[in-house]
């Protein structure tokens, strides 16, 4: 995944080894990225010409698992909402399960960091629910909250 304003820091300071917490590599906002990455414009919209208004709950994550997968139509939308799919999984998971934070990386790629040490690929999840409607959104989730 493509986040410009990771890249051009990067380019600036370099990514640790290891990673890092995303808040850390865009200047220690953690709610300004949080609020960010959060937006999943298309998934939103999505979602809501289909009746449902995502609130950032594990129950909007199941509300989503049940939608008709009309995105796979159109194989230039597919991957975009794949992408908030797997951003608002991270979002659910990281406001809900205590000690859940973002984390990046070295590539750019935003990952959730589960207190346990356990980082999740949210996006890869979202991906390949959005394609092939698994592994489901809940049950990601659930196995996070139980981690």
């Amino acid at each position: 995944m493509n986040i410009p304003f990771l890249d051009n820091w990067r380019k600036k300071h370099g990514a640790e080894r290891g990673g890092q917490t995303l808040a850390s590599a865009v200047g220690g906002d953690p709610d300004g990225v949080a609020e960010l990455l959060a937006e999943c414009e298309l998934l939103r919209a999505r979602a809501g010409q289909q009746g449902l208004e995502l609130d950032d709950t594990p129950r909007s994550l199941e509300a989503l698992d049940q939608l008709p997968p009309r995105w796979r139509d159109d194989p230039e939308e597919l991957p975009w909402v794949g992408n908030d799919a797997g951003l608002y999984l991270g979002t659910v998971i990281v406001r809900t399960v205590r000690g859940a934070a973002w984390h990046v990386w070295p590539g750019g790629q935003p990952v959730v960091r589960l207190a346990s040490g356990r980082e999740i690929n949210v996006v890869e999840a979202g991906l390949d629910w959005a394609a092939q409607g698994s592994p489901e959104l809940s049950q990601v989730y659930a196995e996070a909250a139980e981690a």
